[in-house]
């Protein structure tokens, strides 16, 4: 059984956490959690999560350490005190890293639990998770992991290529040189050319002047 806590949101301890810096109550059970709306079905596992770190005992009693840490007003007075919380809960992590375990990446602190715990691939990822949620409060922010592709080094999807609109081109008429006047320029020639023809016929007998 795995020892320190783990939930499929660790996103959930620290918004518990947040009410009860406002207002922390003398009990904290199953049903403040859902008061809330925070962790369906899975109240027990912020619970479990509260107690490890010394905020509840047992019976979801308020411990008086803790209420001191909660209502630190001067945020970093109290993201110290609860860092204090942090390192006493999580010794032999602090003992193997030190202080390194600030700002460890979550594949080295799955692979702690998972060996302190001997816990799954899935329980050491929440276990990670939850770790980075309590750290997180106590003002250590570590940059986010890069994921997928970029992580292994894939390659960026291309932009698309512009399209460029063609342009439309015409073609002017020609100038035609005069063989007379070479400077001369005649105007090009009509496709059609219209010819008119006139006879006239005159009498057998007739002359020209008639």
């Amino acid at each position: 059984m795995a020892s320190h806590p783990y939930i499929s949101g660790s996103g959930n301890i620290t918004q518990m956490i947040g009410y009860l810096k406002k207002n922390f109550p003398a009990t904290v059970t199953s049903e403040t959690i859902k008061k809330y709306g925070l962790a369906s079905n899975n109240e027990s596992y912020v619970i479990n999560a509260l107690q490890f770190i010394g905020l509840i005992d047992e019976e979801g009693k308020r411990q008086e350490n803790a209420h001191d840490v909660l209502t630190t007003h001067d945020e970093e007075e109290f993201q110290s005190k609860f860092a204090g919380l942090i390192k006493t809960s999580y010794s032999e992590l602090f003992e193997m890293y030190g202080d390194e375990a600030w700002t460890l990446p979550k594949a080295k602190l799955i692979g702690y639990f998972r060996q302190s715990d001997k816990t799954s691939d899935v329980i050491g990822a929440r276990q990670a998770a939850v770790f980075q949620a309590f750290r997180s409060i106590a003002g250590y922010e570590v940059s986010a992991e890069p994921k997928g592709a970029a992580a292994a080094g894939g390659k960026k999807p291309k932009a698309a290529a512009a399209k460029v609109p063609k342009a439309k081109i015409e073609a002017a008429p020609l100038d035609v040189a005069d063989p007379a006047h070479p400077s001369a320029k005649v105007p090009p020639k009509p496709d059609m050319a219209l010819t008119v023809r006139i006879e006239i016929n005159l009498p057998a007998e007739g002359t020209q002047d008639t």
